[in-house]
């Protein structure tokens, strides 16, 4: 039974200098970069039935290529923070993606979400860390903004047994390809040269 979740994959520079970002902070699982990405929709523990239905229903999602930016560091969790993550914008066509992906996978009898959406970039787990610790790691880092990234497919990744933090295995690709109305050579809003 495959545990599947869809996602978006960080480019190579960029995961490189998230794992910069590690240690200072005793106890923390730190995620490996190559195991880096952006979860879209978590869709759990399936029997290969559904999953080879989620694997169709994926590829009828219809999307222009996206781009994103890392806007900070921080931690999920607000009383026992649990995870150190990396912000990603939420902007208008992120969310629409995994808004689309959430519908279809309600289509197919999945249970909605119950987490609201917040778009992250796990770095590491932490169980009981320091408060101090934390506090300090976040105002040392926590200012990190990466240049904006393209962003021209997801992935359907299937996640091994695990205490969570991967390996994930990129099952499926999903190339975000719809094309911008191009200029047919109708009005365009300018005025003619006379």
């Amino acid at each position: 039974m495959p545990r599947l979740f869809t996602g978006i994959e960080i480019p190579a520079e960029i995961s490189e200098r998230l794992a910069l970002l590690r240690g200072g902070i005793p106890g923390a699982r730190w995620i490996d970069k190559e195991n880096y990405h952006l979860t879209l929709r978590f869709i759990g523990d399936v029997d290969y039935s559904i999953a080879n239905d989620v694997a169709e229903a994926l590829g009828r999602v219809d999307r222009y290529p996206l781009t994103l930016t890392i806007d900070g560091i921080g931690s999920l969790g607000t009383r026992k923070p649990h995870s150190i993550v990396a912000r990603v914008q939420p902007t208008r066509p992120l969310l629409e993606l995994q808004a689309e992906q959430e519908r279809l996978m309600q289509r197919l009898g999945l249970p909605a979400e119950q987490r609201k959406f917040s778009p992250h970039i796990t770095l590491a787990r932490i169980r009981g860390a320091n408060g101090r610790d934390l506090a300090d790691y976040l105002y040392l880092r926590g200012g990190l903004v990466s240049r904006p990234f393209e962003v021209t497919r997801f992935v359907l990744f299937s996640a091994r047994d695990s205490i969570g933090g991967g390996p994930y295995i990129a099952e499926e690709a999903y190339p975000l390809m719809r094309q911008a109305p191009a200029n047919d050579g109708g009005f365009d809003g300018r005025a003619a040269s006379a």
